[in-house]
Formats: structure tokens, C-alpha cells, sequence
């Protein structure tokens, strides 16, 4: 009897204890670090037809960047990504050095949007390769640069695009790519 008396007491205190601890204030978070950079702003609102569908959004991804020397609608290309999109560009340098550089969409406005003021670029896709599974997409994209529309390409390559969709409409996650080079040739597969 005292062993069960006994037992019935430590129960007891036990969950008091446990109560007790589940009332009590969760502690406070710690500060972020100063490094940490404050969390991306929400995007623009998208133009339905530009993010309706897969092929949708990847024609749109290549028409906003596309164009004669000039600005860019850089609302419409924010609008196409979720805030905390990331581009990235993989490929070699002269010396044989691999890299790989990473950009938010601001980032991406900023570097590039100064070479597009002074510069005439069309970027097509040319194949595309799509996967899906339920709300995911990935695109493998074949696209050709040009300097003028209708001119000679200056640059091949493969864009990696993945993409997602909320039920309402299509979000580009991310985009990663690499250059053709006389090392790294476009596999005819991805040409046709």
C-alpha cells in the first residue's frame, strides 16, 4: 500500500511539475546577427497571363529581360519570383577555375540592369524540357543571346528553372545556368 501511496505522490508531482513548465514564458529568441539581411519585400503583382501556366511563365521570364539597348519593366520580372528567388550562374573562368555566383532578383537587377541600358539583348528558349510533379516544375531551358533580334547568337546555354504554384498562379523558386562552351558543348538532345 505505501508503494502505491508512493507512487500515486510522485505522479502527482510530476505532472504538477510539468504544468508548471508548460505556463512558463517560452524564452525570447536571440537578436539575428548583424550579417543577416532583413527579409526580401513581397513581390509585385503579376500579370495573370504571364504566370497562368508553366510555358507561361518561362516565355514571360525570357520576354522581360529581352529587348533593344534601354531599361527593363523590372516590376514585371520581380512579379514573376517569390521574394526570396535566387539566380545563379555556374561556368568556368579563362584559367579553368569553376565558379558559381548567386543573386537575389535585386541583386540580379542591379548587375545586369546596367549592362541592358547600354546593351541590346534577346534571350529565346529554344527547348525546353519540362518535369512536374504535383505543384513542382522544373524546366530545363535551351536558350540562344543575341545582341538584335533576328541577329547571331553571341551565347548558348541551359537554364535550370525551377517553379512552383500556390493554386493560384505559377512562381519561379529559381534559376540556375551555364554557358556553352568549346569544353562544355550543348548535348544534341537538348537542341532538337
Amino acid at each position: 500500500m505505501r508503494r502505491v501511496i508512493f507512487a500515486v505522490l510522485v505522479l502527482a508531482f510530476a505532472l504538477g511539475l510539468s504544468a508548471q513548465q508548460a505556463q512558463q514564458k517560452p524564452a525570447e529568441k536571440p537578436p539575428a546577427p548583424a550579417n543577416v539581411q532583413a527579409a526580401p519585400v513581397a513581390s509585385p503583382e503579376a500579370k495573370p497571363e504571364d504566370v497562368q501556366s508553366i510555358d507561361a511563365i518561362v516565355k514571360a521570364l525570357y520576354d522581360v529581360i529581352s529587348g533593344p539597348a534601354g531599361p527593363r519593366d523590372w516590376n514585371r520580372f520581380h512579379s514573376l519570383f517569390i521574394p526570396e528567388a535566387r539566380l545563379t550562374v555556374s561556368g568556368k573562368r579563362p584559367d579553368g577555375a569553376g565558379f558559381v555566383r548567386s543573386f537575389t532578383t535585386s541583386e540580379y537587377q542591379e548587375r545586369s540592369g546596367a549592362f541592358f541600358l547600354k546593351e541590346g539583348f534577346f534571350e529565346t528558349g529554344i527547348h525546353n524540357d519540362v518535369e512536374q510533379f504535383g505543384q513542382e516544375a522544373q524546366v530545363w531551358s535551351t536558350y540562344e543571346s543575341r545582341h538584335e533580334k533576328g541577329g547571331q547568337p553571341f551565347a548558348r546555354g541551359i537554364n535550370s528553372i525551377q517553379l512552383a504554384n500556390d493554386g493560384k498562379r505559377w512562381w519561379v523558386i529559381s534559376i540556375l545556368w551555364d554557358s556553352e562552351r568549346p569544353d562544355n558543348p550543348i548535348p544534341e538532345k537538348y537542341l532538337k
